[in-house]
């Protein structure tokens, strides 16, 4: 078992060879976002939308506040890549050069054994989508977004970036807006809950490429959902960018759960966006964990619309040598008797930088609300930082707000003990380590946290001593 696991966190940066059908690349132009939308036979107003979020994008600043990304070269950047593959329902249809990269990634045994239905996506095409026959019986749709634009029109059309996230809100989201490409489409019926999860797992393969999924998910009233993400790329001396976007929509009395491990190269800038509508008596849990890339931005948002809607947001990230893990959560407060639960932790080696950066927005009408934010870094190493910047306003007197960090470095007292009852220091460490992470790991799915346990291990190597 150990052995299985260790090939298949190798093979997640392992480069590929791979057949392209087309590569667009070089400053994102009209043209290109043209040609992406011809490729895809899309109807007009999506290319409308495509056009209008490509001149916000050349209007915009990138952020001024947040980690650096002076060396981000979007004139250098792959938008899209196609791979010599159509769309399947089966992994025997799959190209051979593809379907090994997902076999040693765990996918196919991933559907047999636990999961309701799997989408996997290679470069800015979707290879394979299925849902089992027992969920779709039960009206759930589970398809990569642009076949649900052609099969499921109004539906797409009203939720694709309208009220959730608009094509204005930031430099990125308009890029995105501009050249997305593949992702996920889940619709979940009134009343239907889904009792298995369903993955979809995004693999961005070439030198400089730009990743842009889109993932829709739409819970109906009184409906359940427990959604898995995976996410990787191969080594190599060139920045990739991965800008993604994530619209949750959870009616009245829905249950929806994200879940999402994030293992990019170093390499990689990961500027994702993932936001979430919350309406009266509905529920969302986000649980996040990041791994990898050189810098990281992303604070999945919960907008609290209804009355006792609520919130809990849990994450870990770890951040190495040359890595800055930018990331936390924004949570906004409308409906009453609303409530959210942020808890966040960190793991910071050998002069990474693992950043905080956090909202809670408590809105006047919002009476009653409750939020917790509980932040805890762990340090290996004297140049490594851990830094907190939250921000809680709270908008009425009847709301309740606690806030509480904690930063430290493992208790030599306590390795002592462990290696007294027989363990080695690293094997000390990792179970101490093992220990502040779990809050995190025990909400993946078994394959997941085990995956994300042996790479926290593999990376604190040598970390004490």
């Amino acid at each position: 078992m150990t052995q299985d696991y260790e090939l298949r966190i190798a093979s997640v940066f392992e480069k590929n060879k791979e057949e392209l059908r087309i590569k667009l690349d070089g400053t994102v132009t009209e043209e290109i976002v043209r040609k992406i939308s011809q490729r895809k036979n899309e109807p007009q107003w999506m290319l409308d939308l495509r056009l209008k979020a490509l001149h916000i994008f050349h209007s915009l600043p990138l952020p001024s506040w947040g980690p650096s990304l002076a060396n981000l070269d979007l004139s250098k950047i792959t938008y899209y890549a196609e791979p010599n593959a159509e769309n399947a329902t089966t992994w025997e249809e799959v190209p051979q050069d593809i379907k090994d990269t997902f076999e040693k990634l765990g996918i196919p045994e991933s559907e047999r054994t636990s999961l309701a239905g799997v989408g996997a996506q290679y470069e800015s095409s979707t290879v394979y989508h299925q849902l089992k026959k027992e969920w779709s019986d039960k009206g759930i749709v589970f398809l990569d977004l642009d076949e649900a634009m052609k099969l499921h029109p109004e539906i797409v059309k009203k939720h694709f970036m309208t009220k959730c996230i608009p094509i204005t809100d930031h430099k990125f989201i308009a890029l995105h807006a501009a050249v997305w490409s593949g992702g996920t489409f889940l619709y979940v019926p009134k009343g239907v809950k889904l009792t298995m999860p369903v993955e979809a797992y995004f693999r961005m393969n070439s030198e400089a490429m730009g990743q842009f999924e889109h993932t829709l998910i739409i819970a109906e009233e009184g409906s359940e959902v427990a959604y898995v993400e995976g996410c990787s790329s191969p080594r190599y001396t060139k920045a990739s960018l991965h800008a993604g976007c994530v619209e949750i929509f959870a009616y009245k009395g829905a249950k929806v759960k994200y879940s999402s491990v994030e293992n990019w190269s170093k390499n990689t800038y990961n500027l994702n966006t993932k936001r979430a509508l919350i309406h009266e008596d509905a529920h969302i849990e986000w649980i996040g964990a990041n791994n990898g890339s050189s810098v990281t931005m992303l604070y999945p948002t919960s907008i609290l619309l209804g009355d006792r809607a609520s919130a809990k947001h849990i994450g870990i990230a770890y951040a190495g040598k040359d890595q800055v893990q930018d990331t936390g959560a924004k949570v906004v407060h409308i409906g009453k008797h609303t409530s959210s639960f942020i808890q966040t932790k960190s793991i910071s080696k050998d002069g990474g930088v693992n950043n905080y950066r956090g909202v809670v927005k408590i809105s006047p009408q919002a009476a009653h609300a409750l939020t917790t934010v509980v932040c805890d870094a762990l340090l290996f190493g004297e140049e490594s930082q851990a830094n907190t910047y939250p921000a809680i306003n709270a908008g009425n007197d009847s709301s309740e707000c606690t806030h509480e960090a904690t930063t430290g470095r493992i208790d030599q007292a306590v390795l002592f003990y462990l290696m007294s009852r027989g363990l080695s220091e690293q094997e000390a460490t990792a179970l101490v380590v093992q220990g502040f992470i779990n809050p995190v790991v025990n909400g993946l799915p078994t394959e997941y946290a085990v995956e994300l346990k042996r790479l926290i291990e593999l990376e604190l190597e040598g970390a004490v001593g």
